[in-house]
């Protein structure tokens, strides 16, 4: 029998189905362009359209909600009038807008993170203008825009044809009729808000299948709501004595010794023989810089072609060869550098509340007299960089606004003007330009007398991956490989530039990723696209080789603090790598809500469905295949993250 829609319900109808058709046409257009990732079955494919389909309903459902409180307020008498009439044409417009709209904005994000909407795509909405420039400056905006006016009219046009206006204004429908549609709204959205998670959509062992099982919108809101996920209550636990204890057995050093008898506590004193070392320190932090740019990693596709100068460069210099980024965006490798902690899930700690006045790198220098400053070519308020960086001991030296900074930031902050910038991009400055201020504020701490540590945060190896012109053999705006050619570039014009300084001989240079080009596999977490490459140069004259220690990003600067042979107080949680041995080897890998742990070719996860997954990792194929849990594994990888949010929660991390 066919279902009678009234006619006061016939432009809902139209609306209804015009979603469903989009959803059903984008998740049919990402399932072809992922095609090679997915496992393919008859059975699987079904799977993630028929679940899909059952997503779809929910988003749609609190769409109808305030257009079916609507008909139910609106006066009967008034059915068809002049006001109804706008009303309904620009809820109708504004509704096809935003299904139109985001579906395009569905396939640009899909194209650079592999994914349905998640937390990245709520954290853009609050820098609305380097966003909306990068997007500009990365695809034809103007066109794009009018496409999207252009089917929307489109439909409109069709659906006027069809007679769903005329059929809408020419009945009031009954009361009945629209409580029971209210009702059924309710229902449906109360049901879909109380009772089912974005996460329920993830059927498959499958990474993809489970993003296109998705709802793109329905993602976004549930993101909004889960920007922050409390480890307690989403993930394993153990005894928190048990955690502390199990942690500070893995990471004191021989070293090293406790200055707290709190058990909770990590402050302790690192102690290094020999005549310590004080040199100027320079950390480049390269934007999606992945090892498998390097020809040192064996990549025969980009041997030599992309990477010329930091090829040759880690033959004279310290090189790490399986280091692992502990994150997948750039606020995730400034958490790990700085303040050497495991990842959190949900946000990172630079963008929390209470991301100030903790123990960090920068807290190791100013022990030695240093003076810490943060370097980035954008605007430092862009992922709440200014506020973590200038409330954990840094001056800032940004491109950026300077009304957007409290009063007692202002004194430490330096502008980069108009007359120091050759090329901008929505993103900031390119590298060439942010090494030029570099070089400029060294020359004034070196004239001062003043040792100094400068971060640098580099942006030109990001999308739209434009750089001036005329540098390298690859036109601008050529996507990621010109990119990286350029950040080599740009890199090696620098060095060649600091040589010629008198403070070059006594300076450290620092060159490490902040996370890896593309995170998204397959599986929960791809490890391959978490290995990132770091060098120390320029050390002593001596001083190169490499280092096949398996870690993190947390451990690289213990590590240079082993070699520079400083003594100092510490409550660091990464290790200095000369000091472990091999079974001690491990690197924590994680996105924004599978936290991991891997120890040599073993890998655990843990999710937030308070479960984990054990693996064993084939370096050569990438894959995982699934073991029995290890409990003793289990229990370290739980130790450091419960451990880490408990720091966190109860501020132990903080300066005394």
């Amino acid at each position: 029998m066919k279902l009678k829609v009234p006619q006061r319900f016939q432009l809902l109808k139209s609306y209804v189905l015009i979603y469903l058709l989009l959803s059903f046409l984008t998740r049919l257009a990402l399932y072809i362009w992922s095609f090679e990732n997915v496992d393919f079955s008859v059975l699987g494919f079904l799977q993630v359209f028929i679940y899909g389909l059952f997503f779809d309903w929910g988003t749609i459902s609190f769409f109808v909600l305030p257009y079916a409180l609507y008909l139910l307020l609106f006066p009967a008498q008034y059915t068809g009038n002049k006001l109804d009439r706008i009303t309904q044409y620009l809820g109708y417009f504004a509704g096809l807008l935003i299904f139109t709209f985001s579906t395009l904005s569905e396939f640009t994000f899909w194209e650079e993170f592999n994914s349905r909407f998640n937390f990245i795509a709520v954290d853009y909405l609050v820098y609305t203008e380097e966003v909306v420039a990068n997007i500009n400056e990365s695809y034809p905006l103007p066109i794009l825009l009018s496409g999207v006016l252009l089917v929307v009219f489109s439909i409109m046009f069709i659906t006027s044809k069809r007679g769903a206006f005329q059929k809408t204004f020419s009945e009031s429908g009954t009361i009945r009729q629209k409580m029971t549609l209210l009702i059924t709204a309710l229902v449906l959205s109360g049901f879909y808000t109380l009772s089912i998670e974005n996460k329920d959509a993830e059927w498959s062992e499958n990474r993809y299948e489970n993003e296109l099982t998705k709802s793109g919108i329905y993602s976004f809101f549930a993101a909004f709501r889960n920007n922050e996920l409390s480890y307690p209550d989403f993930y394993l636990t153990q005894d928190i004595t048990t955690s502390f204890k199990v942690m500070k057995e893995h990471v004191l050093s021989p070293n090293e010794k406790w200055l707290d008898k709190d058990y909770r506590s990590f402050k302790r004193l690192v102690t290094n023989p020999g005549e310590e070392k004080r040199p100027n320190v320079i950390f480049i932090c390269v934007e999606s810089l992945s090892a498998k740019y390097l020809a040192r990693f064996d990549n025969d596709q980009y041997s030599f072609v992309y990477t010329p100068y930091l090829d040759s460069l880690m033959q004279h210099s310290i090189s790490f060869n399986n280091l692992y980024a502990t994150g997948t965006r750039t606020i995730r490798g400034m958490e790990a550098i700085t303040l050497c902690v495991p990842p959190s899930p949900g946000r990172s700690i630079v963008k929390r509340p209470e991301n100030g006045n903790f123990f960090n790198i920068g807290s190791v220098f100013a022990q030695k007299g240093y003076k810490n400053v943060f370097f980035y070519g954008g605007d430092g308020y862009f992922d709440n960089m200014n506020q973590f960086f200038g409330g954990n001991g840094f001056e800032i030296v940004d491109r950026g606004r300077g009304y957007l900074m409290g009063d007692d930031f202002k004194s430490k902050r330096t502008n980069i003007n108009d007359d120091e910038v050759s090329f901008e991009n929505a993103w900031g400055i390119c590298d060439e330009d942010i090494y030029n201020k570099v070089i400029k504020e060294a020359d004034i701490h070196h004239e001062n007398g003043q040792p100094f540590f400068n971060f640098v945060m580099t942006t030109s190896n990001h999308r739209p991956y434009t750089y001036p012109d005329h540098k390298i053999d690859v036109p601008s705006g050529r996507g990621r490989d010109g990119a990286v050619k350029y950040t080599d570039y740009a890199i090696h014009a620098f060095l060649e530039k600091a040589r010629q300084k008198p403070w070059f001989k006594n300076t450290v240079f620092l060159i490490m990723a902040d996370h890896c080009a593309s995170s998204a596999g397959k599986q929960e977490l791809d490890v391959a696209k978490y290995h990132i490459p770091a060098l120390i140069y320029n050390l002593t004259n001596d001083s190169a080789h490499e280092v096949n220690t398996i870690c993190s990003q947390i451990d690289i600067f213990p590590t240079l603090f082993g070699y520079l042979n400083w003594t100092y107080e510490s409550k660091l949680l990464g290790r200095d790598l000369t000091k472990i041995k091999p079974e001690e080897e491990m690197a924590l890998i994680a996105n924004y809500r599978k936290l991991g742990l891997l120890k040599g070719k073993q890998l655990m996860v843990l999710n937030d469905k308070k479960s984990s997954h054990f693996y064993q990792w084939d370096k050569s194929t990438n894959q995982l295949d699934l073991l029995p849990t290890d409990s003793a594994f289990l229990k370290l990888t739980v130790g450091y993250y419960q451990t880490n949010d408990y720091l966190y929660q109860h501020q132990y991390q903080k300066l005394d």
